[in-house]
Parts: structure tokens; C-alpha cells; sequence
């Protein structure tokens, strides 16, 4: 009976995503830049205390006023719309079923909230969906930091035969197939006539590189406000920072990264072979078990945690820490576990204060909207239409 009520509520969702909406009121491309941008000459550019301040002033361990990467900047009002359009379409998987928002929705941190992600065919994919918040700034992306732009990113999942099913011909014959794509296409990239695989790459990009989240009340706290946290929020950052914690070596303010691969030994799903992260693609031992050191930017909207999703909340994975170097990893593997992964032994208490911490690096100002109707005429589609309470493997 419960899989019967699973599969009536699965089947009206499925046939939302092919039902063509009756506006056929033609869409119009926002012509001006997201909020915290600065349009110059037609092109948007990000503008942000942090890009005031010098990374090599004022560091320390997690100094407030480090300064950012140079983030993916200039393109255009209508290239970063497109791109919006294009992310929330169901059309860009091969059956229709899964858009970019399917994985990375603004309602769960531009993750999806699961442990792992559910593919085309509605089968568990290997790893958990990463945020988007602040991709802009980062320099490699993945888990297992294989794409080098957001560019390469883009391609990744919609191409993949476990994801999105797609192939760069079959997407952009059928998006070229639709006059209002190729419509807004032309007004994004001076009237070309036919839509191309790098025009949907930089419409995506340009979406991507508006994800900012730089805005917190911690960062209100950074830029000077110093009633912005409260004290036990206080004493949350004093533990990130301490040489005890060393939480602050590794996700470094502002982005609260350092944009490393780091091997920390999380432990992987039940029943699943070891994930080598970056070891897999580079074939060095030192390297197996590696993945990218995640931003805590959001992290309390983005839940479970990990590259494996093993951690349901904040207190598991903040926990995971003060239990000694190694403690997770497989009796048969023979790990480089980073050396800040040690035994800081922190009580019960500090763990929760580190929470509460965390807790003040949400802010989703900038968060976009979700477009009302698509050029394909599809519904967009945020989450997979799937049960997120059904463990497919």
C-alpha cells in the first residue's frame, strides 16, 4: 500500500513537468544587474566590502577582513537571465524529468537535501549534491575538484549518464528547436541564428557566478558591527578560529574554504565501496580519500553533510572532528589523513557552541526566484519527483 501511495503521488508530478503552459506571452530577458552588482558598459560586476580588504593583511588565523578571490564577473543582464531560465528547465535532461534546480534548489542552499542525489533514472547517484553559493569564486569544483571553471561544471552533470542523461548535440538540437529559446538566445548574444554548446555553457555560468552569499550576520560582525553576534555566537567563532579547533585553517573566512582537497577519513554510506575522491583520478596513493574542503557558507540550510551525506546535522559533523585522526577510516586502507585532523577533544559544549556559530553564516539575500514559466513551455522543476524519503539505491 505504501508503494502504491508513493506511485500516485510520483505519477501527477511526472506529467506536470510535460505539461505546456498556455501563456504564450513572449519573455522578456532582465536587462539590468542582480542586486550587488555594478553594470558598466552593459556587463555586471560584483561589488563587496570584502573585495576592498588584502589577503595578505589582517589574516591571522580566520581574520575577519581577509579578502576575496577575484570571482567569474562581467557578463551580461541578459546572459546571466537566460541562464536562470535554462537552470530551473527540465528540458536540458534527456527525459525531461530533472533541471540544475533538481540538485541544486534555493530552498535547500542551492543543494537538494538529501544524502545523495537522485539521477535521471531515479537511482541514488554516488555522492551528495555540493552548494552553489559562491561558486563564483572557487577555482576548482566537485567533490573530487575535476572541473576547473564553471564552465566545465555545467557540463558535468548534464552529461552525465547517472545524472541528467543529456549529450551536447542531443541538448542543443532540441533547445534550438523552440523559437522563444532561440529568441532569447539572440537577445543574450547579438542575434546569432542558432543556438550553440558555449552559449547554454555561459548562460549557465552567468546564472552561477549571481550566487553570492556574503551578507550574514557573521559578516555584518566582520565588516565592524560588533553587536551583530550575540555571546555564545561569540564564543562559537573564538573555537572556529583556536588552534585547538583549527576549524579555521582549513574553511578559511571569508569563503570559508581554502580551496583545498583535504583526505579527513569521513566514513562512507553502508553498503558502499570506498570513495577515493581525487585519488580516483589521479592514481596517487597520498592523494586517495581526497575530496575539496566545502564552504560553511549556508551550511545550516544544506544538510546532510559530506561528500557522502552521512552526517544528518551540524552537531554530527562538527563531532566528527574531536574524535581522533583516522577513527572512521577502513580497516584496509592506508590514508594521508590530514595533519589539521587530529585530537582536539573539545566538550560537548564547545561542540554545540561551534553550531551555534555556524549558524550565523545563512544568508540568502540573493537569492533568485524561480521563474514563473519557462521558454520551453515545460513547469520548471525544482526537486526530483521523487519521494526525498525514499532511499533508492
Amino acid at each position: 500500500m505504501r508503494r502504491l501511495s508513493r506511485l500516485m503521488f510520483i505519477l501527477p508530478l511526472l506529467s506536470s513537468a510535460f505539461t505546456l503552459r498556455a501563456d504564450t506571452t513572449p519573455i522578456r530577458l532582465n536587462q539590468s544587474c542582480p542586486a550587488g552588482f555594478e553594470q558598466l558598459a552593459g556587463k555586471c560586476y560584483f561589488r563587496n566590502l570584502y573585495r576592498l580588504y588584502s589577503s595578505l593583511q589582517n589574516a591571522g588565523v580566520g581574520g575577519l577582513k581577509t579578502g576575496l578571490p577575484e570571482p567569474r564577473e562581467g557578463f551580461t543582464p541578459e546572459q546571466i537571465d537566460l541562464g536562470r531560465y535554462l537552470f530551473f528547465d527540465p528540458l536540458l535532461s534527456a527525459d525531461s524529468t530533472l533541471s540544475c534546480a533538481s540538485c541544486h534548489h534555493p530552498d535547500f542552499g542551492f543543494s537538494d537535501g538529501r544524502d545523495r542525489s537522485i539521477g535521471i533514472n531515479g537511482r541514488k547517484v554516488a555522492r551528495s549534491s555540493p552548494s552553489l553559493w559562491n561558486v563564483t569564486f572557487l577555482k576548482r569544483l566537485f567533490w573530487d575538484a575535476r572541473a576547473a571553471s564553471l564552465e566545465e561544471q555545467a557540463r558535468g552533470p548534464l552529461f552525465a549518464a547517472n545524472e541528467m542523461g543529456n549529450t551536447e548535440a542531443g541538448l542543443t538540437t532540441r533547445l534550438n528547436t523552440f523559437e522563444e529559446y532561440r529568441r532569447l538566445f539572440g537577445v543574450a548574444f547579438e542575434g546569432q541564428p542558432v543556438i550553440t554548446p558555449a552559449q547554454i555553457y555561459t548562460a549557465i555560468s552567468a546564472f552561477e557566478s549571481t550566487l553570492i552569499s556574503l551578507n550574514s550576520r557573521y559578516d555584518q560582525y566582520a565588516h565592524g558591527h560588533s553587536e551583530a553576534l550575540n555571546g555564545e555566537e561569540l564564543e562559537g567563532l573564538n573555537i572556529f578560529r583556536s588552534f585547538v579547533a583549527r576549524c579555521a585553517e582549513c574553511h578559511t573566512p571569508p569563503l570559508f574554504t581554502n580551496q583545498q582537497v583535504a583526505i579527513i577519513g569521513t566514513p562512507d554510506p553502508a553498503g558502499l565501496p570506498f570513495d577515493a575522491g581525487e585519488g580516483e583520478l589521479t592514481g596517487d596513493p597520498t592523494q586517495r580519500g581526497g575530496f575539496k574542503v566545502p564552504s560553511l557558507r549556508n551550511i545550516d540550510t544544506t544538510s546532510p553533510y559530506m561528500h557522502s551525506g552521512n552526517f544528518k546535522d551540524l552537531r554530527e559533523a562538527v563531532d566528527f572532528y574531536t574524535k581522533g585522526r583516522g577513527h572512521a577510516v577502513p580497516d584496509n586502507e592506508q590514508l594521508s589523513i590530514h595533519w589539521h585532523i587530529w585530537e582536539p577533544d573539545l566538550t560537548d559544549r564547545e561542540l554545540d557552541l561551534l553550531v551555534i556559530f555556524l549558524q550565523t553564516l545563512t544568508d540568502e539575500t540573493m537569492k533568485p526566484q524561480v521563474p514563473n514559466r519557462l521558454p520551453s513551455g515545460l513547469n520548471p522543476v525544482g526537486r526530483t519527483p521523487y519521494d526525498p524519503l525514499e532511499r533508492t539505491e
